[in-house]
């Protein structure tokens, strides 16, 4: 098994988790009532024989009693940044908006190592452009021990130490 399916695996086994710590901001609406569903990976072709897009992780949000809009998290690992295309993204989550009738599509993006990638996609004249944020976790960034820190899901409230 690869790198890039353990780590869609991860996801798919906790995906809850995942969206709380690559989309932190965004997870504090997600409620006990919320439903997450993983979305098929890879998309519907307009034409037959047309090369297809193949996501990593997306997440439906959906509150079964509709209370909010559902909302989609496109979670995108990269191992190198160098290698993301800004591009490819946007279509991703143009695409699955139309599909799935939403308009709250928050792309994640995660990245292994270390580096730059575009941080926002600005398309349109100088006076008005039309923006897309789009935040990045550099997980090469992140500190082991204070990730050790933090509740696991199932585990205790505060885990030991463990010497580091």
């Amino acid at each position: 098994m690869t790198h890039d399916q353990n780590f869609k695996n991860l996801i798919l086994d906790y995906p809850r988790e995942a969206i709380a710590l690559f989309a932190a901001s965004e997870a504090q609406a997600i409620d006990a009532d919320a439903r997450v569903t993983p979305v098929r990976q890879e998309q519907l072709q307009e034409r037959l024989g047309e090369r297809f897009r193949e996501l990593d992780v997306p997440l439906l949000v959906q509150w079964p009693d509709g209370r909010r809009e559902a909302v989609l998290f496109v979670i995108e690992e990269e191992t190198e940044p160098a290698r993301f295309s800004v591009h490819r993204l946007a279509h991703y989550c143009l695409d699955l908006s139309e599909l799935l009738d939403t308009q709250r599509v928050v792309p994640v993006l995660v990245f292994l190592h270390a580096g730059e990638f575009p941080e926002r996609l600005a398309l349109g004249a100088t006076q008005a452009p039309s923006r897309f944020p789009l935040p990045g976790v550099r997980l090469a960034a992140h500190s082991s021990p204070a990730a050790l820190r933090q509740p696991q899901p199932g585990g205790p409230a505060e885990p030991a130490q463990h010497g580091l």
